[in-house]
């Protein structure tokens, strides 16, 4: 932590007021850049928010790298347990995703130089990073091979406005005892404007949804858990050295008085409430302190409205960043915008922000990290339990006060991989490739009936298991729908009995 420009803040106004319109400028220049496709329309409002690198060069030359928007969360009902779609769409979310999705990128990058380097050559870019890459190899001599931020460069987060949970409530005195915590679900109103909460304050709070209960948590509580752990999530732990946010920058609102210091709202909310895990954390994890920044009171059209009667919020979540990803999700389903109801569960309406595609990336760069299982039996549950360090502190930070109640999803909801996401994708393909036939038709060679069902290619449909057969197993699309069908069905029942088999172990271990 920058200790110069932590009294910056706090003792020049000006100075913050330079930091909050610099970042902010380069945060709404990305955004007037995009396309008007999922940006507010008429009277709706959205949030932004966005992650920017910072050089160690003396004027701290900015770049923003990742960039979300969006106000909507799914409900518990429209929860999958396949992975495949995205759970919660609030700005900040979307961003750090995104975020995600450039680490990746990053990784990919050096990886493919490392691959392409002679040994001499190897040793140097080893000690002094690529330069074009905003990583480097970590040398802290504990033996495993991790990348590390570049010396000096140092990462900011932006948001348009106090993130929803601890940090948009009224700070004043709570009288509720100081051990009784409790997880509350706040009202629209509550979410994103300061009002007489001060009931609620400090507490681990559930995102509302419309008419459907969530079990998303607020973006405080999020971010504040960023602080412990990183924003780079369990499975990219496998690559990289914790990641955390140098500094924080919140647009001002304009529904607030003049004496109204949202830095301290800030900074309340996350980073002292997690202060009293400072001397539990483990190396390589730390207790963050970000410096908090005010920002000028952004456009209309990311300024919800003191009443929800005068103003829409959109539906849409941009999700944007540096390496090429540009998408527009439908908060409301969790996947890209234009989806029919025909076409839910098609892989080409997922977005690559949900779990599923996060696991694909993942294990893409598995030949970087040791993971002792099949890479296509492994689920997402297992390999963030794998991340040992990273589990450990995650853990830690949920069962200590006011963490304690945080909202914990069904386990079966994680427990996907992608050895049953394949299968899945080519029934799905083979449904939409087929052409349409007596449903359950079986042709044997010779069969005048073959050409019904014949690919587009004329290629008839054959599985591996059945290719040593003497006939070729012909299937309609109401069949292969069927098959479908069955599949999730019991990929489901499988995850249910993993959930019920772990609840026991964890109760008789208790």
């Amino acid at each position: 932590m920058d200790s110069r420009l932590e009294a910056e803040s706090s003792s020049f106004p000006e100075k913050e007021k330079e930091w909050g319109c610099r970042v902010a400028d380069k945060v709404f220049s990305v955004y007037n850049s995009l396309p008007k496709k999922g940006k507010p329309q008429g009277r709706e409002v959205t949030v932004l928010a966005a992650f920017l690198l910072s050089s160690p060069s003396p004027c701290q030359e900015l770049e923003v790298v990742a960039l979300g928007t969006g106000t909507k969360c799914i409900g518990r009902s429209r929860l999958s347990h396949r992975g495949d779609i995205v759970n919660d769409s609030h700005a900040e979310i979307i961003a750090r995703r995104s975020l995600l999705r450039f680490f990746y990128a990053e990784i990919q990058y050096l990886k493919d130089n490392l691959n392409k380097q002679e040994q001499i050559e190897t040793r140097q870019l080893e000690a002094g990073g690529l330069k074009n890459s905003v990583f480097q190899l970590d040398s802290d001599g504990s033996g495993e091979v991790k990348y590390t931020l570049r010396d000096g460069w140092k990462l900011h987060l932006y948001i348009s406005q106090l993130p929803c949970g601890n940090a948009s409530l009224n700070p004043a005195p709570s009288s509720t005892d100081e051990h009784d915590f409790s997880t509350f679900e706040i009202s629209d109103t509550e979410r994103r404007n300061i009002g007489d909460c001060s009931q609620l304050v400090g507490l681990v709070q559930r995102k509302p949804g419309r008419g459907d209960t969530t079990l998303s948590v607020s973006c405080s509580d999020k971010i504040a858990r960023w602080n412990i752990v990183g924003v780079q999530g369990a499975l990219l732990s496998y690559f990289l050295q914790p990641v955390y946010i140098h500094s924080i920058t919140v647009g001002k609102s304009p529904y607030v008085s003049e004496d109204f210091c949202l830095t301290q709202q800030v900074k309340g909310s996350l980073y002292d409430r997690i202060v009293p895990l400072s001397d539990e954390l483990m190396k390589p994890f730390e207790v963050n302190k970000p410096i908090f920044w005010a920002a000028e009171v952004p456009a209309k059209e990311f300024q919800l409205s003191e009443t929800a009667q005068s103003t829409l919020t959109c539906g849409y979540s941009i999700c944007w960043n540096k390496s090429g990803l540009h998408e527009v999700i439908l908060g409301t389903t969790g996947r890209k915008q234009g989806t029919s109801a025909k076409g839910a569960v098609n892989p080409s309406t997922e977005s690559s922000l949900c779990k599923k595609r996060l696991l694909e990336i993942f294990l893409s760069l598995r030949e970087q990290c040791k993971i002792k299982c099949s890479s296509n039996e492994v689920s997402y549950r297992e390999l963030k339990d794998k991340a040992g360090e990273y589990s450990s502190a995650s853990k830690l930070l949920k069962g200590k006060p006011p963490f304690h109640n945080w909202l914990l999803k069904p386990l079966n909801l994680e427990n996907f991989s992608r050895l049953v996401a394949s299968i899945i994708e080519t029934l799905i393909s083979l449904v939409n490739r087929t052409r349409i036939l007596p449903a359950g038709h079986v042709a044997f060679k010779g069969d005048q009936l073959v050409g019904w069902s014949k690919l587009p290619d004329a290629e008839p449909i054959e599985f591996g298991f059945l290719a040593r057969w003497p006939y070729r197993l012909k299937l309609g699309r109401a069949f292969l729908s069927l098959m479908i069908i069955l599949a999730m069905e019991l990929t489901n029942r499988v995850c249910l009995c993993l959930d019920s088999a772990q609840l026991n172990e964890s109760s008789n271990t208790s």
